[in-house]
């Protein structure tokens, strides 16, 4: 009984980096080689938010400590936002990311959201689109608009 506990114990360290770090790394180099779009969305919208995971659970570490399954709840969350079936990290960012940059003027194209699938789907059928190019000036807005946003954050938490 002991030997499979100590298998066991291996497989579930393996388990994390595997699914969290390898499997995502392998499969965003695939996205990025293939010719469609849509699955850089799922790539990169994973990536940000296993970064937001990351961030959140340093700041929080003390309060994590605490949480006996908090391990075992992480790798199944990152594990439902990875596996392409779910394409649940496509989702999380459609869903929630989008709207709150959308509500806070973050965003250069505030019609783009659940659309852009679709404007993917037209360039896969090789319909030729070309995105507006975004002048300085909309650049600057866009970098004042998000400084704006961060200093009001700051300046509402020291009140």
């Amino acid at each position: 009984m002991s030997k499979l506990w100590t298998v066991l114990t291996h497989l579930h360290t393996l388990a994390g980096p595997g699914v969290m770090l390898l499997y995502p790394l392998y499969a965003s180099v695939q996205a990025m080689e293939s010719p469609s779009k849509l699955d850089d969305e799922q790539w990169l919208a994973y990536w940000i938010l296993y970064s937001f995971v990351t961030l959140v659970e340093m700041v929080l570490e003390s309060l994590i400590y605490w949480i006996p399954i908090w391990y075992e709840l992480k790798l199944l969350f990152l594990a439902w936002l990875a596996l392409p079936n779910f394409r649940g990290a496509a989702f999380i960012y459609d869903r929630f990311v989008r709207d709150q940059l959308r509500k806070h003027g973050l965003t250069n194209h505030p019609g783009s959201g659940s659309g852009s699938s679709t404007s993917v789907s037209k360039k896969e059928n090789g319909a030729k689109e070309k995105s507006p190019s975004t002048s300085p000036k909309e650049k600057e807005n866009a970098k004042s608009k998000f400084l704006s946003f961060v200093g009001s954050k700051k300046d509402h938490e020291k009140h």
